[in-house]
């Protein structure tokens, strides 16, 4: 499978920039793959294709104001620092990337804040955009932290042209969201409302909840055009006991089990047993998934609509069947479906 077998022509403006006002009524589009059959709907009627005892595994991964500027000590050239996760705690050493780049040297410090309050010091090259940054901070962790965090904003996408606004800290974020550790939020469970969740669990339907920390792996140009070449970030993943009981009783009865989120469907490909049970795991996994490729445990997907060339797009193609998705993508082009992290989503049946 090539990369150029993902290229299409998405204008830009079919990328959302915007979040919908309600979170469950952005467009859903509806794809049956046993018959090729689509169906326009609204993402509530979701409701309407799932019945008592079928699963929805959602992640619950909590987005952290990752995105900071500062300035560079003496020359005062403007930084940006993305946070990518706390390496150790005592030390406030933090896994960040810098922008740009070249300016940035071992011995270097940042400053942040309107005075100064928060300074960092490079002390590691970790790949050509990354460094190791230590905070010079004396005060209790939990003080630290809080911080850090009120420099920090939303890390919304680089595809969507616009300052963060402050609607983006509470709808970047799934309302569900709990264990904090990513910097992309898990897009496809953004759609999901207190009254739509409710709803379906009225109906009887159920929820496993598992964490997946997405990392920026996700946006990274892929520079290989055979995909098998490809090395993908690792991304930290929780599957606990709860979560793989729900689903293997759900697997088990022959219930509907629904991955929310290419982010699911990759985490719990990466844990499961050859009769296609889910198993408990707490690590990394750098998976890859692309077409052709066997699922055993989803039976059905919800996912937005991806951008080009993305590892989200792949993975999406390898659950739907590559030449029913990619015409299902020309399909939302022509009808002006929004694509990326606030657009509209896609039911896989």
């Amino acid at each position: 499978m090539k990369l150029s077998k993902f290229k299409f022509n998405l204008p830009d403006e079919l990328i959302a920039q915007h979040p919908m006002q309600n979170r469950d009524e952005a467009r859903l589009m509806v794809v049956h793959r046993n018959t090729g059959k689509i169906e326009h709907k609204v993402f509530k009627d979701v409701l309407n294709y799932f019945h008592d005892k079928d699963v929805f595994i959602m992640n619950d991964t909590q987005v952290f104001p990752a995105r900071l500027y500062g300035n560079k000590e003496k020359t005062g050239a403007k930084i940006e620092v993305f946070l990518l996760r706390e390496l150790n705690q005592e030390l406030r050493l933090w896994d960040v990337l810098v922008d740009p780049a070249r300016k940035i040297r071992i011995g270097n410090k940042l400053y942040f804040g309107e005075d100064d309050s928060m300074v960092a010091e490079v002390i590691d090259n970790t790949t050509s955009r990354g460094r190791t940054l230590r905070f010079l901070y004396d005060g209790p962790h939990d003080e630290f932290k809080k911080a850090l965090y009120s420099l920090g904003e939303t890390p919304i996408p680089k595809y969507i042209e616009r300052a963060v606004v402050p609607e983006d800290a509470e709808r970047y974020q799934t309302i569900y969201a709990k264990n904090e550790g990513a910097v992309i939020a898990p897009a496809a469970g953004l759609h999901f409302s207190r009254e739509l969740m409710k709803r379906l669990e009225i109906k009887g339907c159920e929820f496993a909840f598992i964490t997946v920390h997405s990392g920026l792996g996700n946006f990274r140009e892929i520079d290989v055009e055979d995909l098998t070449k490809h090395k993908t970030d690792s991304e930290q993943i929780v599957v606990n006991e709860e979560a793989v009981n729900i689903v293997n009783k759900a697997k088990d009865m022959n219930r509907q089990v629904c991955a929310v989120g290419t982010s699911v469907a990759r985490a719990i490909e990466s844990t499961v047993t050859t009769q296609g049970h889910l198993k408990p795991y707490d690590g990394w996994t750098n998976k890859f998934i692309f077409p052709p490729y066997d699922f055993s445990v989803a039976t059905s997907m919800i996912t937005n609509f991806h951008i080009p060339l993305s590892t989200m797009l792949m993975l999406t193609a390898a659950y739907g069947d590559y030449d029913l998705i990619m015409g299902i993508y020309d399909k939302a082009v022509k009808e002006k479906y929004r694509f990326g992290a606030y657009g509209d989503a896609m039911l896989i049946l």
